[in-house]
Parts: structure tokens; sequence; C-alpha cells
């Protein structure tokens, strides 16, 4: 079978998802142009030079709605003989994309692809598309659906993890990020984002808190324990599912979960033959790729059964990986996937993650595998895996390894 190669990874910096952030006078469709732009002026592509354009974002609805990624190609300065494949993976939809490129070059279907994804959660609220799994009473009852926040409560609760582990956890997470900063380790893939006079607009990843303790963090409220206890009730629910809890400890707040954020990020996958056409040299080949169901009431587990399955699958052993990105989209997240596998923290998200920078959720699957290649060619490491837990209970990960 072809070999599929990461040519380029970049990214946008992540933008606080409100009113007051720095990108949100910027559209989804805008956005996501700059980055096709930045891959084809980094890489010196033209005409019709990639097979397709597949981009993740998961709240497709209004500006987000329709096929963003063709609407993002005809923005851009690609040719408009470039398609585009807009898909909805909630969380992992930008590693989808990247994902399926690889499989597409893999399988012979076009020599090149850019893949990645968009979240404007600033200005297309998380939820605004509706879930049946949310709104259907019928499908809600048969998953005992519970939001969320309510799920990493439960992982905690399962796998006896406190709140001051989790703290301690989102404090590394913002000290990591400072430092990474500081030392400039994401330099390589940041595209600042420019507005329509070419001025900057965003250089840094701005949701950051730099100096947050665990101290501080121990002061937070629990944010949902209020929807778990008294309204609407999701501990009962809960308990319904998982009657040997006898209780759930809410633990997650704020400071210890993923950021709301504004940002986007592109890959540029080809096989060997689109690398000589283009005089582009490969940085990783995609090793393997996997994605799995997962019990969709405790819902955010995924990242430890898909590793499961892409190293089964691989022929790798957990001690093969020299470097992990887990996606904090819950503190209890990476201490489960920590706690299964028993990896050092000193291997995961040594550059920090989603707690301090943000989760764009259809771009954040492909800023991790950006993220995890350029921090991989800093240490000279050979293996990487970044993984996500999924709404709805999933899992999607994928292996690259250096060329």
């Amino acid at each position: 079978m072809t070999e599929a190669f990461i040519y380029d990874a970049i990214r946008s910096p992540r933008g606080k998802g409100r009113p007051d952030g720095a990108l949100h006078e910027v559209t989804s469709v805008a956005l996501s142009a700059q980055m096709l732009n930045a891959v084809q002026e980094r890489n010196g592509l033209h005409g019709h030079a990639v097979e397709d354009v597949i981009w993740g974002n998961v709240t497709q609805v209004g500006e987000q709605g329709g096929c963003l990624a063709r609407s993002a190609v005809l923005l851009s300065d690609l040719d408009e003989r470039i398609p585009g494949l807009a898909i909805n993976r909630f969380c992992a939809s930008g590693m989808e994309a990247v994902n399926l490129a690889a499989n597409q070059v893999k399988g012979g279907a076009g020599h090149g692809y850019i893949a990645g994804g968009v979240e404007m959660m600033g200005r297309v609220a998380m939820g605004s598309d509706g879930a049946a799994i949310a709104v259907d009473p019928t499908l809600a009852m048969k998953t005992y659906f519970v939001p969320q926040g309510i799920s990493a409560d439960i992982i905690a609760t399962k796998f006896g993890f406190t709140r001051e582990q989790a703290d301690a956890l989102a404090a590394e997470s913002q000290r990591r990020a400072a430092a990474a900063w500081e030392a400039g380790r994401f330099a390589k893939s940041i595209v600042p984002v420019k507005d329509r006079n070419g001025l900057t607009i965003l250089d840094h990843d701005e949701y950051m808190r730099p100096g947050t303790t665990a101290e501080a963090l121990g002061a937070l409220k629990a944010s949902f324990k209020d929807i778990g206890e008294v309204m609407p009730g999701f501990d009962k629910v809960a308990m319904l599912k998982y009657p040997e809890l006898g209780k759930i400890e809410h633990i997650h707040h704020a400071g210890n979960s993923s950021g709301i954020v504004d940002g986007a990020a592109a890959v540029l996958i080809g096989n060997a033959e689109f690398g000589r056409a283009h005089g582009l040299t490969p940085r990783a080949r995609i090793r393997a790729t996997a994605k799995i169901g997962t019990d969709p009431t405790i819902m955010l587990t995924g990242p430890v059964p898909v590793t499961e399955k892409i190293l089964k699958d691989s022929g790798l052993k957990i001690s093969d990986i020299d470097l992990f990105e887990v996606n904090e989209a819950f503190a209890a997240v990476v201490l489960r996937f920590m706690q299964a596998f028993d990896v050092s923290p000193d291997l995961v998200n040594v550059n920090g993650g989603a707690i301090a920078m943000g989760h764009p959720l259809g771009a954040s699957g492909a800023i991790i595998i950006g993220t995890l290649l350029d921090e991989m060619e800093r240490r000279d490491l050979n293996l990487g895996l970044a993984t996500l837990c999924i709404a709805s209970g999933m899992g999607a990960a994928t292996i690259i390894e250096r060329v």
C-alpha cells in the first residue's frame, strides 16, 4: 500500500471564544481560508495541486453550515477545481479529516490532500445545531444521556481521581504551555491571523492564564454539581447506569476543563510522488489510524480503547511510543489515560494542552497532531500517538512516525 506522509502542519493561535476575544470578528470561512492560503504559500503549491480539502467542524449551522470546506476553498487562493468535504466526528473532527486524507492517499485516491478543521466557538455556540442524543427523549433515555461535564465527573468517581489531582494537572498544563510559548516551541507551526489590511489580529494563544496555581484552582466551585444534584438531576440518571458508584464526586470546573476558543489548523498530506512533484521533504508518515465507539454515558473514555485498538492493529506496544498528545477535554480524561497505560506524565502533553490553550472543537484533532510532530522533531523521537475523547462515546487516534 502507498505510504501517506505529513509535509506540513500549521495552526492559528487560539482566541478566547467570546465577544471580547481577538478573533471574534473573524468568520469561520475566513479563518479557514487563511489556513489554506498559508499551506499553499509555505509549500509552493500551484494549480490543482491537491485532490481535496477535508475539513472538520462540529457545529455545522449558520456560518459554519453548508459545506464549509468548499466555501473555504472558494474564498482562499486555491484553485477552484479543488473540491471540499466537511466532516463531523465531534471533538475528533480535525483528526478524522487527517486520518481520512491519509487513508485516501494510502488507497491510491489522489496524491495529496489538505486536511484539518476549524471552530469559531465565540461566533457559533456549541450545541446550537441540536443533537438527537440530547433532545430526543427516546434516545436520551436509551443511552442514559448526561452532559459531558457529568461524564467527566463519572470518570473521576469510577477511577478514583481527586479534585487535587485534577487541579494539579490543570496547573501543570498552564505552566507547560507558558514555558513552550516562552521557548518558541510553537513558532514553526503558528500562522498569525491577519485582517483585510494585512495587520496582525492575533499571534499567540490568548486563552492562557500563566501563573495559575493548583491552590487558586482549588477555590473554584465545581461546575457540574448543581445540574448533577439539583436541577435537572443528572446524577440520578448516572446512578441508573452505574449504581455501584453510590455517589458522583464533582471535581471539574472551568479551570481544569478545556477552554472555549476560536481556532483552525491544517495538515498537508501526500504520497512520495506528491513530495517529489512539489519539491517537498516529508516530515513524518501516518503509521496508523483508528476510531472506536464506547459507552455513551461515561462518554469520554474513548482514548483508552482506541489506543488499545491502534496498538493492536499496528503491532506496537505502548512502550514503543515515545510521546503522547491526549486532548485535555477534562482533567480526568488525561488522568485516566495515564492510569490505564501506566504512562509517565513527562511524556504526555509536554507543551500543555486544551486546559491551558483551549479546545476549538473541529480543529483540535489536527492541532494535536501538529503539536506532537513539532515536539518529536525537537526531541529527535521516532513514534508519537495523538488521541481524543469524543462526544456520544467514541475515540480516535493517530500514530505518526518520523521519516
